[in-house]
């Protein structure tokens, strides 16, 4: 049966509902917004057939494709997440598409300076032929995870138009918060009903992950002392140089994003601010163990006591 594949339409419809997420915020979700996205995913879902499909309270849409086998298998999960990296702007997305991508390099009209070269990109050169989505240079795409919801909607729309091709029940979560490590918090296990579950996500062509790591979050919280500085000899305990200080002792070769690969581990510092009386530094910490993660989190507590016995004495 002859089908119009939608998860290029579908991609670019999503990218453009800002979604970002708030590390710094205490409500769930962390923000409102990823709401918005939430209920035209059950709004689509609903328009395809789909009676179950709901957003509940915290901001998580579940829904279910019923089996159209009799064969006993198990009901599996395709999840995604719908909210975007709260480290660069997810509002006015413009996507842009390049069609049939010839190997140039890719200027962002929004911001020129914004240039995705093909000799700093080795994966591009699997894209020639291809087209390519990118944003328009002044925001984040949102291809994190908002391809993977677009797949999801238009692999369950190609199952609906396709009932000869027998599959068991089918249920799909997409979640908010992932990008700030929340994204499980408030599932309900029980209601989603899964025995195994998948996460799309994006990778290249054909990969499957069969494991990942497991991440904590810490902040460390520094308060100063504040003394006029004509009388500050001897009192005053600068908050942000104890903070810069902080920073400044993490491993130079290992233990960072830029220094790890395959399983090893790794100390991220993903935002510093502060004034003299106070400052803080939010780490997510990374490994595939927990008695990893219990190490790296050590590391740190020993720089911040060393830093806060430099500036004590």
């Amino acid at each position: 049966m002859p089908y119009q594949y939608t998860v290029a339409d579908r991609f670019c419809r999503y990218v453009q509902i800002d979604t970002q997420s708030d590390p710094l915020s205490d409500s769930y979700p962390t923000t409102e917004k990823q709401k918005n996205l939430g209920k035209l995913l059950v709004a689509e879902l609903l328009a395809m057939g789909i009676a179950d499909a709901h957003l509940d309270e915290w901001g998580y849409v579940y829904a279910t494709l019923p089996a159209n086998s009799h064969k006993n298998v198990p009901v599996i999960c395709f999840c995604s997440h719908m909210d975007t990296s709260p480290d660069c702007s997810g509002m006015g997305v413009k996507p842009l598409i390049h069609l049939n991508y010839d190997g140039s390099d890719l200027v962002l009209p929004d911001d020129p300076t914004q240039i995705i070269r093909f000799a700093e990109h080795p994966a591009l050169a699997q894209q020639i032929g291809n087209d390519i989505i990118t944003a328009s240079g002044t925001t984040l795409l949102g291809a994190d995870n908002k391809a993977g919801v677009a797949e999801i909607m238009d692999a369950i729309a190609y199952l609906l138009a396709h009932p000869d091709l027998r599959h068991g029940t089918v249920k799909i979560l997409f979640t908010p918060d992932e990008e700030v490590g929340k994204g499980t918090a408030n599932v309900d296990l029980q209601k989603l009903g899964a025995q195994f579950a998948y996460t799309i996500d994006g990778e290249t062509l054909g990969t499957i992950e069969d494991e990942t790591f497991s991440a904590d979050a810490m902040r460390v919280v520094i308060q100063g002392v504040s003394i006029h500085p004509g009388f500050a000899k001897g009192k005053m305990e600068n908050a942000i140089k104890i903070a810069a200080d902080i920073v400044a002792q993490l491993p130079k070769n290992s233990l960072s994003p830029e220094t790890t690969e395959g399983r090893e581990g790794f100390v991220h510092p993903t935002r510093i601010a502060g004034t003299l009386e106070s400052a803080e530094i939010d780490f997510i910490v990374r490994d595939f163990t927990e008695s990893g993660l219990a190490q790296h989190e050590t590391k740190i507590r020993q720089i911040v006591q060393n830093a806060i016995a430099h500036f004590s004495t």
